[in-house]
């Protein structure tokens, strides 16, 4: 029998859990629930199980999360939270890792909020390089909120005590209900059209999220975008943040933060002239001192003491450079002469006609000395022809029979020995003059005694 194929339980527990990490829909994802065994670890990390009427999942928020959750998590609370689903491999179940957690009360606004925010974000209405500077200092400053609010009483207040001679022009509009929105979109518009504005602030005070909703909206958003007139958000506190905030040139945490931020201080400005000025007279009196300082020690120098003797010095300095010049001159000029007649002599070398010249009295020469070697080896092929004819002559047989020898042939052969010759066998005798036909008679051979 077979062995049978298996896992072991760590790894099964394992491969589950990757199968829930890949699965896009549950690495981003709201889930709503009541909150129950809510604990909270020494170390700052949340455990819950997240329950409804039939099913229960257990949830964990780690402490880096949850800090910023602006209410205190407790049992039998409804919450909408968003995270992702994992498997905790130690016990093998999974569980929900959240990452935020809102009340139920204000779940569908929330989740309304977070979708236009990232869409707009993707959008790019939200990027820096967008941003408007704020002008220093203003001169026309737009409010666009209630006129019969507490909002525009603080932003007066303040800007009547930082800046006064800003002048402010109130653009009212609607900032709470269902048609809030379009009036501060409207308004923002209006503002822009007004074309005197150096900085316009749009804002309310406080309130609940539904009460702010009217600066979380599109259209609200995008006409901030593109208003030509830079723009600072107040709305609701510190720690209320809405759409506006994010598209707004800059965020103040107040209504009278936004007017803080949009003028300087009357005082701190002349306090400021004031150190300014004073630094401005610092530094002119240390200058006018060193001038002076420097005018003295003009006064004192040699040549305001004595200009006739340095006006007879500096004639003298020009006489030693008038010569130091024209001797340089001098040097020059001879130096150019003497690279010029190099040049000169240089050229002629090379130029054609003296080429020529040259060429013919190598050919002159050549042709003298190789008439001289010619004759020289024409007479000493003489003598040596001489030298030989004399040899050849004193070897010529025929010279050796004008002293009255002669010579045999037996036919064609030279007879040299009697015993080349027989008797009756027919000779020739050469002469110095002619030839003899003879016929052997009789042999005598030489006999050594």
């Amino acid at each position: 029998m077979s062995e049978i194929q298996h896992v072991t339980v760590t790894a099964l527990t394992k491969y589950i859990k990757r199968k829930f990490d890949v699965d896009p829909h549950l690495r981003d994802i709201w889930v709503k629930g009541e909150l129950s065994n809510v604990k909270i670890h020494s170390r700052g990390h949340l455990y819950f199980t997240l329950k409804d009427e039939q099913s229960r999942i257990l949830g964990v928020m780690f402490a880096s999360q949850n800090k910023a959750m602006k209410f205190r998590p407790e049992n039998g609370m409804k919450v909408l939270l968003r995270g992702e689903i994992s498997v905790y491999e130690q016990s093998g179940q999974y569980q929900i890792y959240a990452k935020e957690m809102q009340p139920d009360g204000i779940g569908s606004l929330y989740l309304a909020y977070e979708e236009l925010k990232k869409n707009l974000q993707k959008e790019g209405l939200f990027d820096e390089k967008y941003k408007k500077p704020i002008p220093a200092f203003p001169q026309t400053i737009g409010v666009v909120t209630s006129p019969t609010g507490a909002a525009i009483r603080d932003v007066l207040i303040t800007i009547k005590r930082r800046y006064p001679i800003a002048k402010v022009i109130i653009i009212p509009a609607l900032v709470q209900g269902m048609n809030a929105g379009k009036s501060v979109a409207a308004s923002i518009e209006e503002a822009n059209r007004l074309g005197t504005l150096d900085t316009l602030i749009v804002g309310r005070g406080g309130g609940s999220i539904e009460e702010l909703w009217a600066f979380n909206e599109e259209i609200v958003a995008r006409a901030i975008f593109n208003s030509a007139v830079p723009i600072i958000s107040a709305v609701g506190h510190e720690t209320d943040y809405t759409i506006a905030d994010f598209a707004a040139d800059l965020r103040a945490p107040t209504p009278t933060g936004a007017a803080e931020l949009a003028v300087p201080h009357f005082s701190e400005l002349l306090e400021r002239v004031s150190v300014r000025k004073a630094r401005l007279m610092r530094s002119m009196q240390e200058k006018i001192t060193k001038d002076k300082e420097r005018l003295k020690s003009f006064e004192r120098s040699y040549a305001f003491r004595y200009p006739k003797q340095l006006y007879e010095q500096k004639e003298q300095q020009l006489d030693d450079l008038v010569e130091d010049l024209q001797r340089e001159m001098t040097r020059l000029l001879t130096g150019k002469k003497e690279r010029y007649n190099n040049q000169e002599s240089r050229l002629m070398r090379v130029h054609p006609k003296a080429q020529a010249k040259a060429a013919l009295q190598r050919y002159e020469q050549a042709l003298r000395t190789l008439t001289r070697e010619m004759n020289q080896s024409l007479a000493a092929k003489q003598r040596e022809f001489q030298h030989s004819l004399e040899k050849l002559n004193a070897l010529n047989p025929l010279s050796i029979m004008e002293r009255g020898y002669s010579l045999v042939y037996k036919e064609d052969d030279l007879v040299k020995s009697v015993s080349s010759a027989s008797e009756g066998d027919k000779v020739t005798v050469r002469l110095q003059d002619g030839t003899l036909l003879c016929e052997v008679m009789e042999k005598v051979e030489k006999t050594n005694e």
